[in-house]
């Protein structure tokens, strides 16, 4: 038998670079077709500059204290605050992700780990879901108003624009926890059975640790779209006008977007300058979720 003996020593030759592949197409058209991309870029980022720019310089002398601090006063907008609609949104979105997050983590659990596929309410469930996520929010505000408000009688309260908000983002919740839960490798759950976990010790302890910073990203994400709907909150009832905070899930309320809607509807510069004001905070709060979502994203991801 013939052995053949590396030299260790011998020079290493680097290997080309493969050649960048390239589509057929003529210049011109390549050219046009990248102008046309930057173009439309330019439109999105100028009109979105020209928004924040038109908004920070109506609303720049209301970020003050008395934003956070005073209720709104239609007599002498000048005093008049956000603080009933700053503690509003809290209650109603804190209350949205205590009712949605855990039904969505489950469902989603069950649909990746449990449900047999070939079974046709499974499959029914599964499409459901794709297609509620598609849904406008004023029809949640319908079902809201009639199911929940009317039907179940609890009103015009926090626990009913909660609840609402929950069938909103619900879909969303699962679907980003269903994903989450697929990217976690097979071998993973192979491996845990293989040494004489049964499954749910699985999924407890190798596949949700695994997936939960996708989790925590679609659902802070999913937050994000419901801290800004007026729709379907003001189908429900919600308060335009209101000089004390929610004490409870029982209590009215008004939020964010309502008040917003409210002050921009006025004719008096005083409101127009408080709503913008109240957009700033808007807008700095979603951009703070969506950072987190980010750095969640980021920080905890794992490469399999």
């Amino acid at each position: 038998m013939s052995s053949e003996v590396v030299d260790r020593d011998a020079p290493v030759h680097d290997v080309p670079a493969q050649p960048r592949l390239k589509g057929r197409g003529t210049p011109l058209r390549e050219r046009f077709f990248h102008l046309s991309l930057w173009a439309s870029l330019a439109v999105a980022v100028v009109f979105l500059v020209s928004l924040l720019a038109y908004v920070l310089a109506e609303g720049w002398p209301r970020l003050d204290p008395r934003l956070w601090t005073n209720f709104p006063d239609y007599i002498d907008p000048g005093r008049g605050g956000a603080q009933s609609a700053i503690m509003g949104t809290v209650w109603v979105i804190g209350f949205t992700a205590v009712h949605c997050l855990p039904t969505g983590v489950l469902t989603a659990i069950y649909l990746e780990e449990y449900a047999d596929p070939e079974r046709w309410w499974n499959r029914a469930i599964e499409i459901n879901i794709q297609n509620l996520a598609a849904v406008p929010s004023i029809v949640y505000g319908i079902l809201g108003l009639g199911v929940i408000s009317r039907g179940l009688g609890f009103g015009q309260t926090v626990l009913t624009a909660s609840l609402t908000l929950s069938l909103l983002v619900l879909p969303v919740v699962i679907i980003s926890s269903r994903e989450a839960i697929r990217a976690v490798p097979q071998s993973i759950r192979q491996a845990s059975l293989a040494l004489g976990a049964t499954q749910w010790q699985t999924i407890w302890r190798q596949v949700l640790p695994a997936s939960v910073p996708g989790m925590a990203t679609g659902s802070i994400l999913a937050l994000s779209r419901a801290i800004g709907e007026a729709a379907p909150l003001l189908l429900l009832g919600g308060l335009t006008f209101i000089t004390f905070n929610p004490t409870g899930v029982q209590s009215q309320f008004t939020v964010l977007p309502i008040q917003i809607f409210n002050w921009i509807s006025q004719s008096r510069a005083e409101f127009v300058s408080l709503a913008s004001a109240a957009i700033v905070i808007l807008l700095a709060i979603l951009l703070v979720m969506n950072s987190l979502a980010i750095w969640l994203r980021n920080r905890y991801s794992r490469t399999w």
